[in-house]
C-alpha cells in the first residue's frame, strides 16, 4: 500500500520538528524528511542515539540537528520549540512521535503510570501541538502529524494507560483539526499500525503473541506513508486498515469481540 505511482512529495527549505527521533518511527521519519530536502530538527531524550542520529541527518540535509528533549516534560519541551523557532525562523512541519508504553495491571493500582503515560503520550502532544500552531496560522501555513494508535480504537487488557492516553490525543487532534483547516493549516493523526520497534515489542513482556500480517508494518514504510500523505485532505493517516474494523464489530457482534478481549486478559 506503500507504493505510488506520483512523484514523492518534497519539503526542500522546510523546517521539520520530530520527537521520539532517536530511534524507530521517529529516526525514520526524521531521515525520510531530510532525504526530502527538510531541514530536520531530531529531539529525543537520549543523547548517545541522538549522536548517531545527528551524523546521518547532516549527510543527508547539511541544516539538520538534534537536540537532548523530553516531551513529558511539557514547559521544556515548548520551550526547545521557542527556541528552534527563534533560530530558524519558523516551523513549518512538527511530528509529535515521541511515546511510551506502560503495563497497567488494573489489581495494581499504580497511577503513577497513568500519570507518565499521560504526561508523555497525550499532554507531550498538546504541549508541542499548541507550541507551533500559533506561527503556522499567522503565516497560514503549517503541518502538524500527532501519533495516535489502533489501541485508541480497541483497547487491549492491560493497556489501559497507553489506550487511554491515545485516545485523548484522537480526541484533541481532531478537534484542533478542524478549527484550523480553514487557516491553511493541516493537522493529522497517524495510525502506524504494528512496526517492530522496541515499543512495538514490549507488547510481548505479558506473554502476548505478535499480530496479525495484515497489521504489521516497518517504520520506514510508514515514514515514506507519512511524507507523502502529510498536508493533504484528509485528518486520518492509517497505515493499516483492519483495525478500522474494531469499532464495527464491537457494535454489531459484542458478545464476540468481548470474548476475544477476555480471552487476552486471560494471558501473561
Amino acid at each position: 500500500m506503500f507504493n505510488s505511482s506520483r512523484p514523492s512529495r518534497r519539503y526542500d527549505g522546510q523546517v521539520a520538528v520530530v520527537t521520539g527521533a532517536s530511534s524507530g518511527i521517529g529516526c525514520a521519519l526524521a531521515l525520510t524528511l531530510a532525504d526530502r530536502g527538510a531541514s530536520v530538527v531530531g529531539l529525543a531524550r537520549r543523547q548517545d542515539l541522538l549522536d548517531q542520529l545527528s551524523a546521518e541527518l547532516t549527510r543527508r540535509s547539511p541544516g539538520s540537528a538534534t537536540e537532548v528533549c523530553d516531551v513529558g516534560e511539557a514547559d521544556a519541551y515548548q520551550a526547545a520549540l521557542g527556541r528552534i523557532e527563534e533560530d530558524r525562523g519558523r516551523i513549518d512541519i512538527l511530528i509529535n512521535n515521541a511515546g511510551i508504553d506502560l503495563m497497567l495491571r488494573a489489581s495494581d493500582g499504580a497511577l503513577s503510570t497513568v500519570r507518565r503515560v499521560l504526561d508523555i503520550n497525550f499532554m507531550g502532544t498538546v504541549a508541542g501541538t499548541l507550541a507551533v500552531l500559533p506561527g503556522m496560522i499567522e503565516r497560514r501555513s503549517g503541518i502538524v502529524v500527532n501519533v495516535s494508535s489502533d489501541s485508541a480504537r480497541a483497547p487491549e487488557p492491560r493497556q489501559g494507560a497507553y489506550a487511554a492516553s491515545k485516545a485523548a490525543v484522537t480526541a484533541f487532534t481532531d478537534s484542533v483539526a478542524h478549527e484550523v483547516a480553514s487557516q491553511g493549516v493541516h493537522v493529522h493523526l497517524l495510525y502506524p499500525g504494528w512496526v517492530p520497534t522496541a515499543m512495538g515489542l514490549s507488547g510481548d513482556e505479558d506473554g502476548g503473541s505478535l499480530p496479525p500480517k495484515m497489521v504489521r508494518r516497518t517504520a520506514d514504510g510508514v515514514a515514506t506513508l507519512v511524507a507523502d500523505r502529510m498536508g493533504g485532505p484528509r485528518i486520518d493517516i492509517n497505515a493499516a486498515h483492519l483495525p478500522l474494523l474494531a469499532p464495527f464489530v464491537r457494535t454489531l457482534a459484542p458478545g464476540m469481540y468481548q470474548k476475544a478481549m477476555r480471552r487476552l486478559g486471560t494471558t501473561g
